[in-house]
C-alpha cells in the first residue's frame, strides 16, 4: 500500500466509492491510507432504508440505472451481486386530463419516438397530438433547455404532459431550465443532426439491447443496503470511517492539506476528495480555491418530501395495478408522482405479502412549501390525490415522511461548462478532487463514476501501487 494519506469528506455513495477505490475495498489494489469524514450520523446520503409498517423499504433512491455499469459493479464487488433484482414488468402511467393513462412506449425522457403509441395513450389532447405530428425546425447551439427545444419542435403539450413529469422524477426541476447537453445528451446529438426529432428518438429506442440486461436494477432489502455494504468493505480494508464528524475548515499547506473537524481535531493529508453537496464544497474551498467556490455557490438545489404508506391488503377493495404514475405539474395536483412499491419490487411483495406499500413525492425546485407542512398534512394531501387518481379509500396502518431538503442539484443550461471550470480550478491546486451529484449526473452510477474520476485526478499525488509503475483501478476509473 502507498504511504499517501487521503481524506474523503462526505460519506454518501460517491465518497464511499472513492474510499473503496483508494483502499482496494472493491477490488484492485490499495493505493492510499484513507479516512472518511461524514457529518451526519450515518453513511449513504440519499440511499437510506428504514422500516414502515414493520417492512424494510427505501426512504430515498430506490433504483439504479443498470445499463451504465458502475453501480452494479460496485454492488457485486462488495458482495451484493446475489441481491440484485430488477423491477417487475408492471407498467407506469401518467395521471393527466382527469385519468390514468399509460406512459407511451418508445419515448426518451418524455420525448416521443412513436406517434402511434403517443396517440393510443391519450396523454395529449387532439390538438396537442396534431401539433406533435408537424415538427417545427429550430437551430441548436452548444446547449439549450430541454423544454424550450422540445416545445419548438413538437409543441408545448408534449413538454407539459410528458417531458415535465419524467424530468421531475429525476431532477425535481423545470424542463424549461434543465440543460439538454447535461441531462439527455443523446437528444443533443439528434438535434445537431438536423433531422426529425421523433425519428431520432425512435432510432435510439429501437437499437438492440444486450439480452438479459435490465434497464434498472434494485437490491433485495432496498438500495439502502448498498452504502452499508460498501462501508463495511471499506472498514475491513482499513479505512478509518467516522460519522458525526463535520469538517469545519480545509487549508492547503506546503506538505499537503490540513483538515479541521468540528470537534477541534486536525488531520494531515496528502490529498483530499470532496464528496459533498456544492454549498459545502464551496465553503471549504473558499480560502484556497476561490474560483471553484464561486462557481459552486451558483449551483441551485431542489427539495422534496417522500411519503411512504403501508396498507393492509385486506383493507383494499382492489389492489392498485401497475408500478405507479407520474403527475404533470400543469394538472395542478399536490403530488408529483406515486410509486406502488409492492408492485414494482418483487422482493418487497415477497417479504410482506399481507401488506401493500406505496409512496408519493411532493415538491420541486422553487416550489418547496410542502416541505414545511406537518407530516399528517402531507399524508392527507397524498391520500386525497390517490383517492381521486385510483379510487383509494383505505387508510394506511403506518406512514413515514422523509424530507430531502436541498436534495437534488439542478443542471441548467451551461452546467457542464461550470463543472469544467470547477475542475480546472481544483486541478491547479494539486492533491484535490471533487465528486458527487453536483457534477456529472444525479444518478447512482454517475455519482460512482465521478468518484472514479476524482481518484484518477489524484494520480500525481498517489504513489503507484504496482511494481511496474502502473496503477490499477476498477469501476471505470
Amino acid at each position: 500500500m502507498s504511504d499517501a494519506q487521503v481524506v474523503v469528506v462526505g460519506g454518501g455513495i460517491a465518497g464511499l466509492a472513492a474510499a473503496a477505490l483508494l483502499s482496494g475495498a472493491a477490488g484492485g489494489v490499495a493505493r492510499a491510507r484513507v479516512t472518511v469524514l461524514e457529518a451526519s450520523g450515518r453513511v449513504g446520503g440519499k440511499l437510506w432504508g428504514g422500516e414502515v409498517g414493520g417492512v424494510r423499504v427505501d426512504l430515498g433512491a430506490e433504483s439504479m440505472l443498470a445499463r451504465r455499469p458502475e453501480a452494479v459493479e460496485l454492488a457485486r464487488a462488495v458482495g451484493l451481486g446475489g441481491e440484485l433484482e430488477p423491477p417487475t414488468t408492471a407498467k407506469a402511467a401518467i395521471w393527466t386530463r382527469g385519468a390514468l393513462r399509460p406512459l407511451p412506449g418508445g419515448q426518451l425522457m418524455g420525448v416521443p419516438g412513436d406517434l402511434a403509441a403517443l396517440a393510443d395513450s391519450g396523454v395529449l389532447t387532439p390538438e396537442g397530438l396534431e401539433r406533435a405530428r408537424h415538427e417545427g425546425a429550430t437551430e441548436v447551439a452548444e446547449d439549450v433547455a430541454i423544454g424550450r427545444y422540445v416545445a419548438d419542435r413538437l409543441g408545448r403539450e408534449v413538454v407539459d404532459r410528458l417531458v415535465e413529469p419524467l424530468l421531475g422524477g429525476v431532477y425535481a426541476g423545470h424542463a424549461d431550465e434543465i440543460s439538454l447537453r447535461a441531462a439527455v445528451p443523446q437528444l443533443l446529438g439528434i438535434a445537431r443532426g438536423g433531422g426529425s426529432l421523433v425519428a431520432g428518438v425512435h432510432e435510439l429506442a429501437s437499437r438492440p439491447q444486450v439480452v438479459g440486461t435490465p434497464v434498472f436494477q434494485g437490491l433485495r432489502g432496498g438500495l439502502g443496503t448498498l452504502p452499508e455494504a460498501v462501508a463495511q468493505a471499506c472498514v475491513k480494508a482499513g479505512v478509518d470511517l467516522r460519522t458525526g464528524t463535520a469538517v469545519e475548515e480545509l487549508r492547503r499547506t506546503p506538505e499537503g492539506w490540513r483538515v479541521t473537524t468540528g470537534d477541534g481535531g486536525v488531520l494531515r493529508a496528502d490529498a483530499v476528495v470532496l464528496a459533498v453537496p456544492a454549498p459545502v464544497a464551496a465553503r471549504l474551498l473558499r480560502a484556497d480555491v476561490p474560483a471553484a467556490a464561486t462557481e459552486l455557490d451558483a449551483v441551485e438545489y431542489a427539495g422534496m418530501a417522500l411519503v411512504t404508506m403501508a396498507f393492509r391488503r385486506a383493507d383494499l377493495p382492489e389492489v392498485p395495478s401497475g408500478s405507479g404514475f407520474l403527475v404533470p405539474p400543469v394538472d395542478g395536483r399536490q403530488i408529483k408522482a406515486s410509486t406502488f412499491s409492492s408492485n414494482k419490487w418483487g422482493w418487497l411483495e415477497r417479504s410482506a405479502p399481507d401488506a401493500f406499500l406505496l409512496r408519493t413525492s411532493l415538491g420541486r425546485h422553487r416550489e418547496e412549501a410542502a416541505l414545511e407542512l406537518p407530516d399528517e398534512e402531507l399524508v392527507a394531501r397524498s391520500l386525497a390525490d390517490l383517492g381521486e387518481a385510483i379510487g383509494l379509500s383505505a387508510r394506511p396502518y403506518d406512514t413515514a415522511v422523509t424530507r430531502w431538503r436541498a436534495g437534488l442539484p439542478q443542471y441548467p443550461v451551461g452546467h457542464l461548462d461550470r463543472v469544467a471550470r470547477v475542475r480546472a480550478a481544483v486541478g491547479k491546486v494539486g492533491g484535490l478532487a471533487v465528486c458527487g451529484a453536483a457534477y456529472d449526473g444525479v444518478g447512482i452510477p454517475a455519482c460512482i463514476g465521478s468518484a472514479a474520476a476524482a481518484v484518477a485526478a489524484l494520480d500525481k499525488v498517489l504513489t503507484p501501487a504496482t511494481g511496474d509503475g502502473s496503477t490499477e483501478r476498477t469501476m471505470g476509473a
